[in-house]
């Protein structure tokens, strides 16, 4: 049997502002001719199908016109879980329309029984996909795990649900080949931090959202992941299991890293998977270089990306400056400088740093350790006015 594994779409996520409609379509037809190419059997994805709970209206019809593609007239199956940016209720909304053409949308927590396990008996044989969307942390889930132990952590949750779907799973499902999609971080993945910010959501990526690897399960042929955008293998795992990773480099955190999905070989119930990265070359990639502006403005390389430009100043930025980088740049969606001015009290410097660390540091100095929560609406304000 042969799967498609794809993750974190984050559909009408922009760029400083600036759309990137265009770029998911051509994206999306470069994943769906994947799935035609490798003749997958069925599409697995693992969550953030969309960047908001209620999406624009483009990027609904976009996100479920693809999915209905992928399934093509009821073909595959397409079984999509909600991640932490889509909303449970919209998912189970559309659930029952789009169910009869093969497209299987998971938003509430669902105990195995009650529709949280999809069973399809393909030609390719008889396939069971555990679905665990994304847990937000003070979830209930007494329901689906044993009243007689207790749960404190949120590591300890995700344990406990990932152990209820196995247990039916290896009870009932014996015959099928086995996958479980969830949407939650493991401890010890790779995430780049200090170039920018990312495309995930950074209160949801913190060690309190962390589950260990005894949450991934290793009775499975093959764990399909999502929540986080780079790609790799789900660290400690005794199973075979991938960060698909997001189908564009959505914030300049992600700068350079490598897109793909994954396609995934199973030979028979029972047996572990062979993962297959297939990357994705559609969309702009971004791209964050400085220099001085004479050393900037003559490149020839810088096309065709999205741009953060830190130009090296003597001084503030005047404004023919930043009209000039704009003009030789349009791609350019994030200038500053860099120039450095000791402040009377202690050297320290203020001019050149991002908004954001600046207001971190005063925050700290006058009010006390600010919460991620804070810092994360402060870093979404400052996007939404630099757009």
């Amino acid at each position: 049997m042969r799967l498609l594994h794809t993750s974190d779409w984050h559909l009408s996520k922009r760029i400083a502002g600036r759309d990137r409609t265009e770029e998911y379509r051509a994206v999306l037809d470069e994943l769906i001719d994947v799935a035609e190419t490798h003749q997958v059997d069925a599409v697995i994805h693992s969550g953030d199908l969309f960047d908001r709970a209620i999406p624009p209206l483009e990027a609904l019809e976009l996100g479920i016109g693809s999915l209905l593609r992928l399934a093509d007239g009821g073909r595959r199956p397409v079984v999509v879980v909600a991640g932490n940016h889509d909303s449970p209720q919209l998912f189970d909304t559309l659930a029952p329309l789009v169910a009869p053409f093969g497209v299987h949308l998971v938003g509430a927590l669902k105990a195995p029984e009650d529709g949280g396990v999809r069973r399809f008996d393909l030609p390719a044989g008889p396939l069971a996909v555990s679905c665990l969307p994304f847990v937000p942390q003070g979830k209930v889930v007494d329901a689906m795990v044993d009243p007689g132990e207790a749960y404190t952590t949120y590591a300890d949750r995700l344990r406990a649900l990932a152990a209820a779907h196995q247990r039916v799973v290896v009870a009932d499902h014996t015959d099928a080949v086995t996958v479980f999609a969830a949407h939650f971080m493991v401890s010890g993945v790779a995430i780049a931090r200090g170039k920018g910010p990312r495309g995930e959501k950074e209160l949801s990526i913190g060690e309190a959202y962390a589950a260990t690897s005894a949450a991934v399960p290793t009775g499975y042929s093959y764990v399909a992941l999502g929540h986080i955008h780079a790609p790799q293998p789900v660290p400690g795992s005794g199973a075979s299991a991938e960060y698909a990773g997001s189908l564009l480099q959505l914030d300049f955190g992600e700068a350079g890293e490598e897109k793909r999905v994954v396609v995934v070989e199973v030979a028979a119930p029972g047996r572990p998977a062979v993962a297959t990265s297939v990357p994705l070359v559609a969309g702009r990639p971004l791209r964050q270089v400085g220099g001085t502006w004479e050393e900037l403005r003559d490149r020839d390389d810088l096309e065709d990306a999205w741009l953060e430009v830190v130009v090296q100043t003597t001084g503030p930025p005047s404004t023919e400056l930043i009209d000039e980088v704009r003009a030789r740049y349009p791609m350019a969606v994030k200038i500053r400088a860099d120039y450095r001015t000791e402040e009377a009290s202690g050297g320290h410097r203020v001019s050149g740093r991002p908004l954001a660390e600046l207001y971190e540091e005063w925050h700290r100095t006058t009010h006390g350790e600010p919460d991620a929560e804070l810092l994360e609406l402060f870093a979404e304000i400052e996007q939404a006015v630099a757009g």
